[in-house]
Parts: structure tokens; sequence; C-alpha cells
């Protein structure tokens, strides 16, 4: 079973690695592969809008490529950079505000308001455990604790969508995601004391 996993593995690498080089080899801005990976998921938000979960969840995994893509590209091209991680986290948020929207959307249309408000309350946590880690590593070295980032949370939308489960989702979302906000606080709380802040 292992060695089955490890050449399923390997095969996904040769395949990804070939994908890269291609890619480099044709000039492909990294940038350029971030903005289409958002391009798709706003396509993604429009199903999940519909109430289409299974098309957006599908749409999202193919997204979740070019966040893959990206940074190889960047790599194997020797085009690593300050702003190429900036944008790429801003273009991500974007993203995933994208998939939300058509969410918030869908409930809206179907007029369920408990899950409008369980999706705000989502695209709040989300957004606050992006800026929780920001606003810390501007104090401290490094705050990565937590128990939900954003490719957990696109995990979970794409199988809530694949398997028609996204109320699930959104409430795993929503549940962890504020949980991490509340760690990343405790955190660097601690570490700030440690380091002889009086707060």
């Amino acid at each position: 079973m292992i060695s089955i996993s490890r050449k399923i593995g390997d095969g996904g690498t040769w395949i990804l690695n070939k994908i890269v080089r291609a890619l480099v080899r044709l000039g492909v801005s990294p940038n350029f592969l971030t903005f289409f990976g958002m391009t798709i998921n706003v396509v993604a938000g429009f199903y999940f809008g519909y109430g289409y979960f299974r098309i957006g969840g599908l749409i999202v995994l193919g997204a979740s490529v070019f966040d893959m893509l990206d940074g190889r590209v960047a790599r194997e091209s020797n085009r690593v950079s300050k702003f190429g991680a900036f944008y790429d986290s801003v273009i991500d948020r974007y993203s995933d505000m994208a998939i939300y929207l058509g969410l918030l959307i869908y409930y809206y249309q179907i007029q369920s308001m408990r899950f409008v408000i369980i999706v705000g309350l989502v695209i709040l946590g989300s957004v606050m455990t992006s800026y929780t880690r920001a606003r810390a590593e501007s104090l401290i070295s490094s705050c990565k604790v937590g128990f939900l980032e954003r490719p957990e949370r696109i995990v979970l939308i794409i199988l809530g969508g694949l398997f028609n489960c996204i109320p699930q989702a959104l409430w795993v979302i929503l549940v962890f995601s504020h949980l991490t906000v509340v760690s990343r606080i405790y955190y660097t709380r601690k570490q700030l004391r440690a380091a002889g802040d009086p707060r």
C-alpha cells in the first residue's frame, strides 16, 4: 500500500515538474499564473452562486493547481521575489472572497438567513486568520500557530462541493478559523510578554 501511494505521489510530482518546466520554457510569468488561478475561482464563485456545488468544487480543484504552479515556476525560473509573495497573498484573498461571495448569493437567493450569517462569519474568520498572522509577524518573528489556514479551507470547500456537503464544510471553517484567530492572539501575547511587553 505504501509503495503504491509512493508511486502515485512520484507520478504526480513527475507530471507537475514537466508542466513547470514547460511553463518556464514558454516564459510564463508566475504572477500571470496567480492571476489566472483567481480568475478560475471567480468562475467557481458563479457556479456556487447558482447552487451547482459539485461543478464549483471541481473548478476550485482546478484552480488549486495554479496555486501549486506559480511558486514552483517562480523558483524554477529564478523569479522569486518579495513582491511575488505579496501579490500571491493578495490575489489569494480575492480568490477566497469570490468563492464565499458566490455562496453568500446562493443562500440569500434561497432565503436561508442562517447560512447568510454563517458565510459572513466564515468570511470574517478567513480574513482575520490572515490578518492576525500578518500583524503578529510585524511584532514577533513567526506566528504560524492555529488549526485552519487557507490550504485547509480550500480542501474543505472542494470536498464540500464534490460531496454536496457545503453546509458542513462551512461549519467546520467557521469554528476552526475563529479558533485559529484566538490561538494566534494568545500566542502573540505570550511571546510578547516573554520579551518584556507589559500587556
